[in-house]
């Protein structure tokens, strides 16, 4: 089912893609999952609620989106609880 309903999805976003004359390689469900989660990270989206988004298990795999040149959760003022 699952492979189904990727197929699908393929199917309509190559479609749309090809209708508004998109036709590069790369281009796939993946690649504009990847840019909807780095520009929500790019415009101070919770990265917390991107990982929920995305369905990663580990915030880790979320952050190999993140792009930005510095993150909170990295600073070591971010663990001191208040």
């Amino acid at each position: 089912m699952l492979r189904l309903t990727l197929t699908i999805y393929a199917r309509v976003v190559k479609h749309y893609a090809k209708a508004a004359g998109v036709d590069m390689p790369g281009f796939c469900t993946h690649s504009l999952r990847a840019t909807a989660a780095t520009n929500a990270l790019d415009h101070e989206a919770d990265i917390a609620k991107v990982q929920e988004w995305l369905g990663h298990a580990n915030i880790a795999t979320t952050r190999l989106y993140d792009r930005r040149r510095t993150r909170p959760e990295d600073s070591p003022t971010f663990k001191v609880a208040y």
